[in-house]
């Protein structure tokens, strides 16, 4: 029965932007590397199979669209909801909890301490993820906005500007591929608790076991408050 208990950790809202920003992300991914490696045979095979490489930048820019309009939409929403009556979470910050947990956990992994580290609402690992994507998301935006209108850039900043701005974007967008691919996908979903695939991402929730194992002091907490 204690399994069946469900607790949430992404409302609805979370969840469509989580699912916004993860198919724009594949989409500029697909369409990116090829711009970037345009001399590969890889990239000749993409193109191709576009239908040109107009066909490509195209989409590549559609799926930056989506990336802003989600990134909007999640800093909108990180207003309204307050506003709305939720009562508002600092649970994302940084705190120096966080740098003891990597030590707990350096510790652990090493053989030097017996348990490792318990985690509240979110993981030094889930920050890393969230901060990572907020900033470069700046970073991307910036850089991509920039040479997509270098027109208009180019009467208030000098046209280096622009030139930084490829290789800004392009760099960035490199780190972000390696951090998503290696980093993200197994600490959720690749670990030996989620393979194949963690579900909180379309269902929104967790179970008890899952809460006792990857947020125990978050649970500890909830459990408290019930009992008050």
């Amino acid at each position: 029965m204690g399994q069946d208990k469900v607790y949430e950790r992404f409302d609805i809202h979370q969840r469509i932007q989580h699912m916004g920003m993860f198919t724009s992300f594949f989409v500029l991914t697909l369409t990116g590397l090829p711009i970037k490696f345009e001399q590969s045979s890889f990239a000749q095979g993409v193109v191709s199979t576009f239908g040109g490489f107009d066909n490509l930048y195209y989409v590549h820019l559609l799926g930056a669209v989506l990336m802003i309009f989600v990134s909007v939409y999640h800093l909108i929403y990180l207003v309204v909801v307050p506003l709305g009556g939720k009562r508002k979470s600092w649970a994302i910050m940084p705190n120096g909890k966080d740098f003891k947990d990597l030590l707990q956990n350096l510790g652990y992994f090493f053989g030097f301490r017996k348990e490792p580290a318990r985690f509240d609402r979110y993981s030094y690992k889930e920050k890393f993820d969230y901060w990572a994507v907020f900033w470069g998301m700046f970073i991307m935006g910036g850089s991509g906005l920039m040479m997509w209108y270098p027109q208009f850039v180019t009467q208030f900043l000098p046209r280096w500007v622009i030139d930084s701005s490829r290789y800004a974007h392009t760099d960035e967008a490199i780190l972000a591929i390696s951090a998503i691919f290696i980093w993200h996908f197994y600490n959720v979903h690749f670990n030996t608790r989620s393979f194949p695939m963690s579900k909180v991402w379309y269902v929104g929730t967790m179970n008890r076991e899952e809460m006792e194992e990857e947020h125990p002091v978050e649970l500890e907490r909830i459990k408290r408050e019930r009992n008050r």
